[in-house]
């Protein structure tokens, strides 16, 4: 079963909108199918454009599911989290239902629920990760500033690179906020 822990940022969490958080997201509980407990954090943040975005995260035994979406209408919001957390935990089904069928193995699976039925395992199943294209690259060496010129004059979200400093591959990529991050590499 699941308890939730709803959080306000910016807004005042009344009882009408964690009623509806707890109403969206118990439709997650017919996937569980044991007794224990999972905690459900959820996190409203009400943004000065008047958007509304909405965190959701729950540790599972195998499997952390954790969504997130920003819409200009609080409950839309809510909405397609419950939605995207609902495909998360088919799809970990469908991948683990395959394995199970291909090796011999229950183990992981035993703390969901076999209310799927074989039409929904089938559509998530469809789902091949095919290349479609193959890039081979040289690292240049070059700090992390010119890594981000060079992304936005690619007009890419991400960019590989070698850092200067350390001579060791990294990443930096644009962030849904607009910000830049780094992904750094230990050897």
């Amino acid at each position: 079963m699941l308890e939730f822990i709803v959080r306000g940022e910016n807004i005042e969490v009344t009882e009408a909108i964690k009623a509806y958080v707890i109403k969206r997201l118990t439709r997650l509980e017919r996937y569980l199918n044991d007794d224990n407990k999972y905690v459900a954090h959820v996190n409203v943040r009400s943004y000065q454009e008047r958007t509304f975005k909405i965190e959701v995260t729950i540790q599972l035994p195998y499997l952390l599911l954790r969504a997130e979406d920003t819409q200009a209408d609080l409950y839309q919001a809510i909405d397609f989290v419950s939605d995207k957390l609902e495909r998360q935990i088919r799809k970990y089904k469908t991948k683990v239902n395959r394995k199970s069928r291909e090796k011999g193995y229950k183990g992981i699976a035993t703390f969901m629920d076999e209310t799927l039925d074989d039409s929904q395992l089938d559509e998530d199943q469809d789902t091949k990760f095919e290349i479609v294209r193959t890039k081979h690259l040289s690292l240049k060496p070059m700090d992390v500033e010119e890594a981000i010129l060079q992304m936005d004059l690619l007009g890419h979200s991400f960019f590989v690179f070698q850092d200067a400093e350390s001579n060791l591959p990294a990443v930096v990529y644009k962030r849904k906020d607009g910000k830049y991050a780094l992904i750094d590499t230990d050897l």
